[in-house]
C-alpha cells in the first residue's frame, strides 16, 4: 500500500519544487537517448525552473542505464540538489509532467509504489537453489542466496534390480535433504522479509519436495511455476508472466478489500463523494483513500494548504490554514491524504489493447477507508 514513506517530510517543507516525471533510459541508440534528455531539460527550463535544480535533474537523468525498458523515472529538486530520485520498471502511468512550483504532483509516484510489491523467487533443482529478493516495480533485487546441496547422488538411470532401486532411494534422500536447506532458507526469509508472495520454478521433482518441506506460512504464500528456469537455456517467460499476475492480483485484492471494509456495516467506517471525504481527510480520520484513476481527466480542482487540514474546497474551508495552491481534485486529495498519515489506493483501468475503445463506465467518486467511526454512527 501506498503511504507516506518519506514523501510527507518533503510535501510539508515550504518552497518551490522543480519536478519531472518521464520515460526512462530506453533501447535507443546514444544520440537518441541524448535528444531526448535534452529536450526535458530545454521543457523544464520553459517551465520557468531554476537551472540549479534544472542542472540537477540533468546530471541524474544521465545516470539513467542499467535498467530494463521501459521504465519511468519520478525526480524531485530544489535548492539545486535533486530530493527524491526512484526509477520503475514499466511504462509511465499517464502522462509526462514537467514542472516548478510550490506543490509537486504526486500521484503518479504513489500509483508506482502501490504496485512496488517485495516478492521471493526461488528456482531449485535436486543439488540446491538460488532464492532473490525482488521488488515488482524495482531494478535489481534487494537480497540473493544460494544453496549448495550434496551432489553424491547417483543419477536415476542404472541398471535395474535391487542395486537400481537403492541407488534411487539414496538419490531422493539426498534431494530431500537439499530441499530442506533450501526450505530452512526460505522460512527465514519470510520470517525477516514478509513477501506477499513466493514464486517457486525449476525441477518439478526438485519443486515437489521443497514444497513438502516449507513451513505453512511459507507454503501459503507459494506461487508453483511449472518450468524448469535452472535448466541450459530454459525460457524465464512463464516466471515473468506468473509474477507479473500475481502483482495484478494483489493490487486488485487490496483495493477490493479497502473497498469491503469502507463499505461494511452500512459504511460506518467509509466516506464516499467528494463532501464527504474531504471533510473526513480535514479531521485526519482517513485510513485508506480510493481514487479512480479516470480522476486524472478531471477538471474540477481543490486548495492546497500550507498547514492542516491540508486540503479545502475554498478559502472558507480553509480553517485558518494558509493557501498554497490550487491543485486539480485527484492531485490535491492525494496529497492530503499522505499529509495525513494515509495511504493512497488507484482504482486503475483494466488492461486492454492499445487500439480498444475505453469502457464507457462511470467514474467512482472518492472512497476513503476511515480510521474510526462517528460516535454517532457506533450504535446504528
Amino acid at each position: 500500500m501506498s503511504g507516506r514513506d518519506g514523501l510527507a517530510p518533503l510535501l510539508e517543507s515550504p518552497g518551490r519544487w522543480t519536478w519531472a516525471y518521464v520515460d526512462g533510459h530506453g533501447d535507443a541508440p546514444q544520440p537518441a537517448e541524448h535528444s531526448k534528455r535534452r529536450s526535458i531539460v530545454d521543457r523544464l527550463r520553459d517551465t520557468g525552473a531554476p537551472d540549479a535544480d534544472v542542472d540537477a535533474i540533468d546530471a541524474a537523468l544521465e545516470d539513467g542505464e542499467g535498467v530494463p525498458s521501459p521504465s519511468s523515472r519520478y525526480l524531485l529538486a530544489r535548492d539545486g540538489a535533486v530530493e527524491l530520485d526512484e526509477r520503475f520498471v514499466g511504462v509511465r502511468l499517464g502522462p509526462e509532467l514537467l514542472g516548478h512550483g510550490p506543490v509537486p504532483p504526486v500521484l503518479p509516484l504513489l500509483r508506482h509504489r502501490a504496485a512496488d510489491l517485495r516478492y521471493l523467487v526461488v528456482e531449485t533443482g535436486r543439488e540446491g537453489a538460488s532464492l532473490r529478493l525482488v521488488r515488482s516495480q524495482r531494478v535489481g533485487v534487494e537480497g540473493a542466496a544460494a544453496i549448495e546441496g550434496r551432489t553424491d547422488s547417483l543419477p536415476k538411470v542404472q541398471a535395474g534390480g535391487w542395486s537400481h532401486l537403492r541407488y534411487q532411494m539414496h538419490s531422493e534422500d539426498i534431494w530431500k535433504h537439499n530441499q530442506s536447506d533450501v526450505a530452512d532458507a526460505v522460512d527465514q526469509l519470510v520470517r525477516e522479509h514478509r513477501p506477499r508472495f513466493v514464486v517457486v520454478a525449476g525441477d518439478i521433482r526438485a519443486r515437489q519436495l521443497l514444497l513438502d518441506e516449507l513451513a505453512p506460512a511459507s507454503r501459503e504464500l507459494v506461487i508453483d511455476v511449472d518450468a524448469h528456469t535452472r535448466a541450459d537455456g530454459a525460457d524465464d517467460e512463464a516466471l515473468r508472466r506468473a509474477v507479473a499476475e500475481a502483482v495484478e492480483q494483489h493490487v486488485e485484492a487490496e483495493v477490493a478489500g479497502a473497498l469491503d471494509r469502507a463499505a461494511a456495516n452500512d459504511g460506518e467506517l467509509g466516506a464516499q463523494g467528494l463532501d464527504d471525504v474531504v471533510a473526513a481527510l480535514q479531521e485526519a480520520k482517513v485510513d485508506t483513500l480510493l481514487l479512480d484513476a479516470r480522476f486524472l481527466d478531471a477538471e474540477q480542482t481543490l486548495i492546497a494548504l500550507d498547514g492542516a487540514p491540508w486540503v479545502a474546497r475554498s478559502q472558507d474551508d480553509a480553517l485558518g490554514a494558509g493557501v498554497v495552491a490550487a491543485l486539480p481534485l485527484h492531485e490535491a486529495l492525494a496529497r492530503a491524504a499522505i499529509l495525513s498519515g494515509a495511504s493512497v489506493l488507484v482504482l486503475e483501468e483494466p488492461e486492454a489493447p492499445a487500439d480498444a475503445p475505453r469502457s464507457n463506465r462511470e467514474t467512482r467518486p472518492p472512497i476513503a477507508l476511515l480510521r474510526w467511526a462517528d460516535q454517532g454512527d457506533a450504535g446504528s
